[in-house]
């Protein structure tokens, strides 16, 4: 059974004697949460899930957790890109939520809020976001992904207010679908990690808390454009729920040839160095020292840019010409290791982050996100100055 409520959709699915409640609510609307609270307050519901996985739910009943991040360990294990990438989302939508005067998940919060005080179990149904923009990424073309992120970008440099249409979208959609369709042009390739993948997995949760829990009655609040997809996955019917989660779950396998071109790179600079040398020791040493001046040079204007600390800049010259030659390291773990060292950020810088990351300036004014402007900054520049300095290597042998 379907029926429209006056701000929402609602369908009432019933699985192995349980009643699975699906409100379809908008992300950016007080009166969805309104109507959160009056459903809790009369629907006699045990059990409340919502579309969050335990990273958002965590963030969003506990703000100040960023505090608590290892932002050497982020580095360390490669996820800098991904935490920016995260900050850069989170301030295109506080850009909507500044200017409209709403806030996006409210009527997540009052069901939690609700859940929390009535002694209601509450249920994460979502995939980790993580995994899905991981598997958002692998879903689009090489190219797509600069548009993506330059996009993310645009959002914080623009001072355009969003459009009433943009906001309509969001009231009606997903918001993380929303703000990826704004910066790619095929909306197909976003569709499946972002919305039916996501519309599988969360009927899946539903399936495995009602066996595994014996939930009657459960209230799930979702956004309005998950509500026909989840119904319907339901209504055929999830079997196996639990592989069907492992394998939305699943990262996907990394292609093996992105992973060879840096070593091939590296195998054909040390030929070259090779090939110099053996024809005269000053040829040679000319090839080292294009080398070192291209890619340290090319490295420090990142971190320059980055208004990294001078030493940081200092050593993105020194270490890039050496963590080019081995992959397993790059320029900007090195620069964002010093820049931590010699400006460690303070509890403030956490407990500001996410307001300061709305702006552009904010972005170079935090020791947290300037930490991590340093890695991507002199990583770019050090990746930039490796094929600057391999062409113009080979361009003196061909001469």
């Amino acid at each position: 059974m379907t029926a429209e409520g006056s701000q929402g959709l609602m369908a009432d699915i019933h699985i192995a004697g349980s009643r699975i409640t699906l409100l379809g609510t908008a992300h950016v609307s007080r009166a969805s949460a309104e109507q959160v609270r009056d459903l809790l307050e009369t629907g006699g519901y045990d059990a409340v899930a919502v579309e969050l996985c335990p990273s958002r739910y965590n963030a969003l009943i506990e703000p100040g957790a960023l505090a608590r991040m290892d932002l050497f360990r982020v580095i360390r294990d490669g996820k800098a890109s991904m935490v920016a990438a995260s900050l850069a989302l989170g301030a295109y939508q506080q850009r909507i939520a500044d200017q409209f005067g709403i806030e996006p998940g409210a009527e997540q919060r009052a069901a939690i809020r609700y859940a929390l005080d009535n002694q209601r179990h509450v249920l994460l149904i979502d995939r980790e976001i993580g995994v899905t923009l991981k598997r958002v990424l692998h879903n689009v073309r090489w190219w797509q992904r600069f548009g993506i992120f330059g996009g993310l970008l645009a959002s914080i440099i623009s001072k355009e207010e969003v459009s009433e249409e943009e906001i309509e979208a969001l009231k009606e959609g997903d918001m993380l679908e929303t703000t990826f369709a704004e910066f790619a042009e095929d909306r197909k390739d976003l569709f499946v990690p972002l919305i039916d993948e996501r519309d599988r997995y969360m009927a899946a949760r539903l399936v495995q808390e009602v066996a595994a829990s014996g939930h009657e009655n459960i209230l799930a609040v979702v956004g309005a454009g998950h509500l026909k997809g989840i119904r319907s996955y339901l209504e055929k019917g999830v079997d196996g729920p639990e592989q069907l989660i492992s394998e939305l779950e699943r990262l996907p396998a990394p292609s093996r040839w992105p992973k060879a071109i840096p070593w091939v790179i590296v195998a054909l600079i040390l030929l070259g160095f090779a090939i110099g040398f053996a024809r005269s020791p000053d040829l040679g040493w000319q090839l080292v020292l294009d080398w070192v001046l291209i890619n340290g040079v090319l490295s420090a204007v990142g971190a320059v840019l980055a208004a990294a600390h001078p030493l940081t800049v200092a050593t993105a010259f020194v270490a890039a010409p050496i963590t080019s030659l081995n992959p397993t390291i790059g320029a900007g773990m090195v620069t964002a290791a010093v820049e931590t060292f010699l400006r460690k950020p303070r509890v403030g810088d956490f407990a500001t982050l996410r307001h300061e990351t709305t702006r552009l300036a904010g972005w170079w004014r935090n020791r947290v996100s300037r930490t991590l402007l340093v890695f991507l900054f002199s990583t770019l520049g050090s990746a930039i100055g490796t094929y600057v300095a391999g062409f113009k290597i080979f361009g003196r042998l061909a001469s």
